[in-house]
């Protein structure tokens, strides 16, 4: 994976940043509700990419809630304030055994893997055999598919049939699909304003020009276990506040 930690946290702190965290986590709660990871379930949940901004939907709801970084570039603590719950590793060697997360949410990640099958294996391995998979990914029809200046102006952009191909491909069944993220990326603070009306609008008659898609994935009812695996790489756990 390549993508910058300060970069995309400077994004979520401006204004746009702000809304666009908004309408994603107001998505992503309607995918996993956390009144559905209560006391009793022992959900597990792991946050690939940069979900930080995300994860705060599910943390105190979850028995454990884990984010991720590449190992390339230093990672994020999370939560801020809070003993550490972040880590960083190698995309193709998550430092964790089979079958240990209920959940994973792979968001600024997919689009800027080195090798996005090896790293949907990873995940593929890492998920329990009743765990789903939840990717959000640029959308290459959206206009924030086209703006640098934004963390989904980065890597490859997918349309819906291109990810649900590529995690066919890795041995995923994709179950539920939804897009979000209608409104520019502008710094306007009228157009901001209306980002809610501009999502409704949107998502009703332009589905094709959303930011972002979102694909929830089971593994494959028929899959084995994924053949050739990697060489294990070094990891490095970040040490706990």
């Amino acid at each position: 994976m390549s993508v910058d930690p300060e970069a995309v946290g400077h994004f979520y702190a401006t204004a746009r940043g702000a809304v666009a965290a908004q309408l994603l986590r107001s998505r992503l709660a309607a995918f996993w509700p956390p009144s559905e990871f209560g006391p009793g379930r022992r959900i597990s949940l792991l946050g690939l990419g940069y979900a930080a901004p995300y994860l705060r939907l599910w943390r105190e709801s979850t028995e454990r809630c884990i984010a991720l970084t590449p190992a390339q570039i230093r990672a994020a603590r999370w939560p801020p304030g809070a003993p550490s719950l972040s880590c960083i590793a190698e995309e193709d060697a998550l430092p964790f055994p089979d079958l240990s997360f209920d959940r994973v949410l792979l968001v600024h990640g997919l689009e800027v893997a080195e090798n996005a099958r090896r790293l949907l294996r990873e995940i593929w391995r890492v998920l329990k055999d009743d765990g789903r998979l939840l990717v959000v990914a640029p959308n290459r029809m959206g206009i924030w598919a086209q703006m640098e200046s934004t963390p989904f102006g980065h890597g490859q952009p997918y349309s819906s049939a291109q990810l649900s191909r590529l995690l066919s491909e890795s041995l995923f069944k994709v179950e539920r699909r939804d897009t979000a993220l209608y409104v520019p990326p502008t710094e306007i603070r009228l157009i901001l304003r209306g980002a809610k009306l501009l999502e409704r609008v949107g998502h009703r008659l332009a589905l094709q020009f959303a930011g972002v898609i979102f694909s929830e994935a089971v593994k494959a009812a028929y899959a084995a276990t994924p053949l050739c695996p990697q060489p294990r790489r070094r990891y490095i756990l970040v040490e706990a506040g």
